[in-house]
């Protein structure tokens, strides 16, 4: 297993942009759920709502099934254990992705911390962390909280 994990790392989380498409695009996805992972891990209160939420969230993000999910996760959490920070998850997306698009993972960070309906202030330091490692403005950041809350609220 552990192999297994280890050859699937080697395979999409190496930089190496003579890399496919799948490849970039499966790199972004485990990218992408570890920024989503660790903002619902940050409070020490990783709660169902933000489970199910983040589960929702790369499902229609990433038109994935049950089973792509879970290996996704698994892989994603131990990735997570193995690096030293977020800013290679951090890299993988500014080198993949446009202002515009780094705006709509902020968006979804954002419907991970309300996901319990609080933000904690260990949240609101990572929400911020963030905006700083993927390049964006302040503005840029509330704009994105607005549009998810928004939501949020629809969805209710």
């Amino acid at each position: 297993m552990l192999n297994s994990i280890k050859g699937y790392f080697e395979k999409y989380m190496a930089v190496d942009n003579k890399k496919s498409s799948d490849d970039n695009r499966r790199r972004l996805q485990i990218a992408t759920c570890a920024l989503l992972i660790e903002m619902a891990n940050c409070d020490d209160n990783f709660g169902d709502n933000e489970k199910t939420r983040i589960i929702d969230i790369i499902k229609k993000r990433f038109e994935i099934n049950d089973k792509q999910i879970d290996e996704l996760f698994e892989i994603t959490r131990q990735e997570i254990k193995n690096s030293l920070d977020l800013y290679g998850f951090a890299r993988i997306i500014n080198k993949n992705h446009d202002e515009s698009q780094k705006v709509a993972v902020i968006e979804l960070v954002w419907e991970v911390i309300y996901a319990d309906g609080i933000l904690s202030a260990y949240e609101d330091y990572l929400v911020h962390k963030y905006q700083k490692m993927l390049n964006l403005t302040h503005q840029q950041l509330i704009d994105a909280k607005m549009r998810a809350l928004e939501r949020l609220n629809e969805d209710k």
